[in-house]
């Protein structure tokens, strides 16, 4: 593998269709498409201030380096990633790629970053201002996580979140298939239209939280009292280790409380509405 060491380059293309190479403190100042349709690239203490530069990439492995505000858009349509250690200002970072791990890297603006994914593995980072995070993504694994952005999981699929704090409105609308564990979630509406979605041993906050969902489980959590009407037309099994404030029209399963401070079932429930609920379940 040859190594570029030491350089700063500028302009479009400088390094287009280059592999087998070892990035190593160069500078990619302006321009764009710096490292476009490369293989096997590796890249450590660098910084990018370009646009797209890596796109059309297989093997690309990214240690210790920056990317500034213009370099948006900076990988896409790429396979088999690993960036670790990284500083990422530039938003749209991630579109269209697979197999992809990301490793204790600090996203300061993560807006539209993840996009059409698949095989994500996320440990140990923070993604700020992250807004349509993970949008149409699948097959996603997250250990610690702090992210902090609007629709987050947006018709994502496939997800597996442990010990993270997700601050979110709306997180995981139109979402299948998603176990979280040991986290804290504050959503409004959170999990709407979902499907196959399992909350355990998680404290949720948000305006109407999951509703319209199906198959929706919920194993020892905890309901902060802002979260009101809850599970409306939702098929639900939930044990729920705190009060609720208020419940309506939930479509079927059961629902056990430590105490629930309304229930409303009303003239616009919807069949079967044979959801059980249970109060001092927790004494």
């Amino acid at each position: 593998m040859k190594t570029i060491s030491n350089k700063e380059y500028s302009g479009e293309r400088p390094l287009f269709g280059k592999s087998n190479i070892k990035l190593s403190n160069i500078r990619i100042i302006d321009g764009e498409s710096a490292l476009k349709e490369g293989h096997e690239i590796s890249a450590e203490k660098s910084y990018f201030n370009g646009k797209y530069p890596f796109w059309h990439i297989q093997d690309l492995s990214i240690d210790t380096c920056a990317f500034d505000t213009m370099a948006r858009a900076a990988i896409w349509y790429s396979q088999k990633i690993n960036m670790s250690n990284c500083d990422v200002v530039a938003p749209k970072m991630f579109r269209k790629c697979s197999d992809i791990s990301v490793y204790q890297t600090i996203f300061s603006d993560a807006k539209e970053t993840f996009w059409d994914c698949k095989g994500i593995k996320i440990d140990n980072c923070s993604m700020n201002n992250a807004d349509y995070l993970f949008l149409n993504s699948s097959n996603i694994e997250i250990n610690k996580l702090k992210l902090n952005g609007n629709y987050a999981f947006q018709n994502a699929s496939g997800i597996k979140i442990v010990d993270s704090i997700i601050n979110s409105k709306d997180a995981f609308w139109e979402a299948q298939d998603v176990t979280v564990i040991n986290s804290i979630i504050n959503s409004e509406y959170l999990a709407w239209h979902s499907k196959n979605v399992t909350l355990i041993n998680c404290t949720i906050t948000g305006k109407q939280p999951m509703c319209y969902a199906e198959n929706l489980r919920l194993v020892d959590c905890i309901l902060a009292d802002s979260t009101e009407f809850a599970f409306e037309y939702s098929s639900v099994f939930a044990t729920i280790k705190s009060h609720i404030e208020s419940v309506r029209n939930p479509l079927s399963g059961h629902i056990r409380a430590t105490s629930i401070g309304k229930i409303i079932i009303d003239e616009h429930k919807k069949a079967p509405a044979t959801c059980v609920i249970e109060e001092n379940y927790f004494g």
